[in-house]
């Protein structure tokens, strides 16, 4: 199966930034997309951005023009660079990959969650 390590997370004051990374790793035929979903207390798993193997991104309107996504597909890596952070994206993030495990099967994949807390 594939395996997801996210790292990144942690407290900062409104208007900073903080950099998620995520690796995936295992059996990895290839990868459809990788994307960062979160969910704050009492809210449901919302999509925050995602990259597809054609180098497509999508962005909720909510981070629009603050977030960055980013992959390395060499290494199977995908980057959230979080800027101009409010107290309402404090969340715990999760890292998200579609892959192919083998020719014709794919799977839908999950890091462990990350904090993120804005706050002052």
């Amino acid at each position: 199966q594939v395996q997801l390590v996210e790292s990144g997370g942690g407290l900062v004051q409104p208007g900073g930034s903080l950099r998620l990374s995520c690796a995936a790793s295992g059996s990895i035929f290839s990868i459809i997309a990788m994307g960062w979903y979160r969910q704050a207390p009492g809210n449901q798993r919302e999509l925050v951005a995602t990259s597809n193997s054609g180098g497509g991104t999508n962005y909720a309107d909510s981070v629009k023009g603050r977030f960055t996504i980013s992959r390395d597909n060499a290494k199977n890596t995908v980057t959230l660079q979080m800027n101009s952070l409010k107290p309402e994206d404090t969340a715990v993030y999760y890292c998200n990959t579609r892959a192919y495990y083998v020719p014709d099967a794919w799977g839908d994949y999950w890091g462990q969650g990350t904090q993120v807390t804005v706050s002052s």
